[in-house]
């Protein structure tokens, strides 16, 4: 089984999406607004936090700890 590219930069934007570079250079639009109804996001709603984003290990992580599977990360992006 091919594992899924890995995240090496994100940059995140004023509309809850996050522009996200694979380590096979393609660059792909996450939308992140489906998950801030859920507990674990809420607090990504407060822009300063969802700002905290970076990559972490396989995917990205925000500063508390919320994360993303790194297949959904790249499963569920659209490239640009």
């Amino acid at each position: 089984m091919e594992c899924s590219p890995t995240a090496t930069a994100v940059t995140p934007q004023d509309d809850y999406t996050l522009l996200v570079t694979f380590d096979n250079n393609e660059k792909r639009l996450f939308d992140v607004k489906p998950y801030l109804d859920f507990k674990a996001y809420r607090e990504l709603k407060t822009p300063a936090l969802f700002n905290t984003v970076k990559p972490a290990g396989l995917s990205i992580e925000w500063l508390h700890g919320q994360d993303i599977c790194p297949d959904e990360l790249y499963y569920n992006s659209v490239a640009i």
